[in-house]
């Protein structure tokens, strides 16, 4: 029984604000954040399910703001990689294994980001080379199937993308457009599980209104800071929820 209390509504009034901030200008790294922070108080189904429609508004009205503007090449890659994770979500949802996917996709990011720095840094020397098509309709595989499983697809997605020398603008566009699609993918196979009830939709009306200005907030924030500063917050915010992916895991 969901029960729609002060206490809910606190907790997670500022956690859907927060996915909107992450997902309207900083990638979706860390949107995935406000479904484990729900998760404390509610069954993990209701979590997703609440969280699911506020993460497809964000989307939308984020979408305006970017339109255009994303690699449609590395988004097809991604799309097209995300949509048979997406169905694959679907039919192991029952049985999946969450915590041993959480802890090899925090395995995956922290290590990704251990390795920018390390690059970064003159302490290793490898080739330019972007990530290949195939690598890419695996990194959407994962995504899709994460995604669909605990709305925890923007690590695997951010890691392809983060090797393909995109400006701040095509990273975040790209983004945008690609869980529009997997979000949308989405809804159905949800539905048909059963996952949405009258008061998951409720609390979704009653807190679409912290997603459309968390969306706002963030794309405000991404038109202001500089390129250096935008992907250093996407690696922290990166090795944040790998920490947290893998943390969950374990406990």
């Amino acid at each position: 029984m969901l029960e729609l209390s002060i206490g809910f509504f606190a907790l997670a009034a500022p956690a859907v604000l927060f996915a909107g901030i992450s997902k309207g200008g900083f990638g979706s790294g860390a949107a995935f954040a406000s479904a484990s922070i729900l998760a404390l108080i509610l069954e993990p189904g209701q979590a997703l399910a609440i969280m699911l429609p506020l993460l497809m508004l964000i989307d939308l009205t984020a979408l305006k703001s970017y339109w255009g503007k994303w690699n449609w090449s590395d988004a097809r890659v991604l799309i097209l990689g995300g949509l048979p994770g997406v169905a694959l979500g679907a039919l192991l949802f029952r049985s999946a294994d969450a915590d041993v996917l959480r802890f090899l996709i925090g395995a995956i990011s922290i290590g990704f980001v251990v390795w920018r720095f390390a690059r970064r840094n003159g302490l290793i020397r490898v080739s330019s080379r972007k990530a290949s098509t195939p690598l890419g309709l695996f990194a959407g595989l994962v995504t899709g199937f994460t995604s669909f499983v605990s709305h925890a697809g923007g690590p695997p997605a951010a890691v392809y993308l983060l090797s393909q020398g995109l400006t701040k603008h095509q990273y975040q566009a790209t983004n945008v457009l690609l869980f529009w699609v997997i979000n949308i993918a989405k809804f159905v196979p949800y539905a048909f599980l059963g996952m949405f009830t009258a008061q998951t939709a409720f609390a979704d009306l009653l807190l679409a209104p912290f997603a459309i200005l968390g969306a706002w907030l963030g794309v405000r924030a991404h038109r202001i800071v500089s390129d250096t500063v935008f992907f250093g917050i996407t690696y922290v915010l990166l090795a944040i929820t790998g920490s947290r992916l893998i943390w969950d895991a374990l406990t």
